[in-house]
């Protein structure tokens, strides 16, 4: 389980493309510290698991093709950026929301309005999903814990916005991705959750 809080903008050292799967290095000091072979670290919202570590900065992880069919991570080569977020420890304060790393589709940045102190960020909604986000509801996008502040669009062709404040837009992704870009999404899981009880009644 992770928080969405990102804790650091890592890079992509390297991708080996195998039969079914991608084999991804990954440079991030922070995360890397106390990484070992078996733990969770979500790369762009994707829960992957350490394969190893390589060195004091970096580790691996294998993708499997159906991730890389289902996300934004098939897009990545070396030199991509990331976001970069340890799983959550039980004795910490949780920051963000409950995410869990398994995207539910992705988006594509539509629009970037920027003003003096944030910058409003237009994404599209899938269908799929569309039905699990409310205005001022948690969204994770390329696993950034955010609120949604606006919902548009037209069934089908739905939309959603995210006001960024300088600190994310410094330290995440999200900085850089202008429109066309495309980002992972995953919604709250407690509304998955509800929507299941309802219809089991």
């Amino acid at each position: 389980m992770f928080t969405g809080i990102v804790e650091e903008l890592g890079e992509i050292v390297a991708r080996e493309d195998l039969a079914d799967a991608a084999r991804f290095t990954v440079r991030g000091p922070v995360v890397t510290t106390d990484a070992k072979h078996g733990d969770s670290i979500a790369v762009n919202g994707v829960c992957l698991t350490v394969v190893d570590v390589v060195d004091t900065d970096s580790f691996t992880a294998d993708v499997m093709q159906e991730t890389l069919n289902r996300s934004s991570l098939e897009d990545l080569t070396a030199g991509s950026r990331v976001n970069l977020e340890r799983a959550a420890a039980v004795n910490s304060r949780l920051g963000g929301h409950i995410v869990q790393g398994h995207v539910d589709g992705t988006g594509s940045v539509l629009s970037r309005t920027p003003s003096e102190n944030w910058t409003v960020v237009r994404i599209s909604l899938p269908a799929s999903i569309a039905r699990y986000v409310v205005e001022k509801g948690s969204i994770t996008v390329d696993g950034v814990s955010l609120t949604v502040s606006a919902l548009g669009g037209e069934p089908g062709d739905e939309w959603f916005e995210i006001s960024l404040i300088p600190t994310t837009l410094s330290l995440t992704t999200l900085g850089g991705a202008e429109a066309g870009t495309t980002v992972n999404l995953e919604v709250d899981v407690i509304a998955k959750y509800v929507e299941r009880l309802q219809n089991a009644r």
